[in-house]
């Protein structure tokens, strides 16, 4: 992709697949797009998985979205301008890997883990024009995000797939809620689920999680 881009990898669909579809995954903060590309081979074949790497250097091979800091009140504070940037450049990469694959957009999901997890749910929230659905695990949501929501009714027909993990230490429970709760209110088909686990995605979770992937490619095709 000659356009401005993310470094990736790409496992391709199989050769056999007439119409595939294109899951594209970003990493948390910290880690790199070797972590969720292990995810590839348990992805249904029928889809493209593009693995980006974050663009701001973290540490040796530890790359973020955004930098953020926690107060003495626990408070978070983020550096709008590097997750404006970032989620631009998760938008021109989405862009140029739709053409270059000749996917569709009504056949691409965002997901993401943590940090990731917030860039493809605010993708979904912001320009739903370019995905027909999010994958976000063990995440939040941006309140710098809300204000910048689409109208609800450009929303309609997208699909949201939310787990987190009951013993999540990094990112509370209490986060998937608030995601869950304000999704209720918009016109998106979501997926909810709960795992006895920590700021990890265990078995149960990766199984159903690509069964769900699985199910909606074949009923948003049919």
């Amino acid at each position: 992709m000659a356009e401005p881009s993310l470094s990736f990898l790409h496992r391709p669909a199989a050769p056999s697949v007439t119409d595939p579809w294109l899951l594209v995954l970003m990493h948390g903060v910290g880690s790199n797009e070797q972590d969720l590309f292990g995810l590839a081979p348990y992805v249904p074949a029928n889809f493209h998985v593009l693995s980006l790497r974050a663009p701001y250097v973290m540490g040796p091979s530890a790359y973020g979205w955004f930098e953020f800091s926690v107060d003495a009140k626990g408070e978070r504070r983020i550096d709008e301008a590097q997750e404006a940037a970032s989620r631009q450049l998760v938008a021109q990469t989405l862009a140029a890997a739709s053409r270059q694959f000749k996917v569709p957009a009504e056949r691409i999901v965002a997901g993401g883990f943590s940090q990731g997890g917030i860039m493809a749910l605010s993708l979904l929230l912001t320009q739903p024009a370019l995905v027909q659905a999010a994958m976000v695990m063990h995440s939040r949501l941006l309140p710098q995000v809300v204000p910048l929501m689409v109208p609800s009714e450009e929303l309609q027909g997208k699909l949201l797939w939310l787990s987190h993990g009951t013993q999540d230490n990094v990112i509370p429970l209490a986060a998937a809620h608030q995601i869950r709760d304000l999704v209720k209110t918009l016109p998106v088909a979501m997926s909810y689920a709960e795992y006895p686990s920590a700021h990890e995605i265990i078995e149960e979770e990766l199984v159903e999680a690509m069964g769900w992937l699985k199910e909606i490619s074949k009923r948003v095709d049919e």
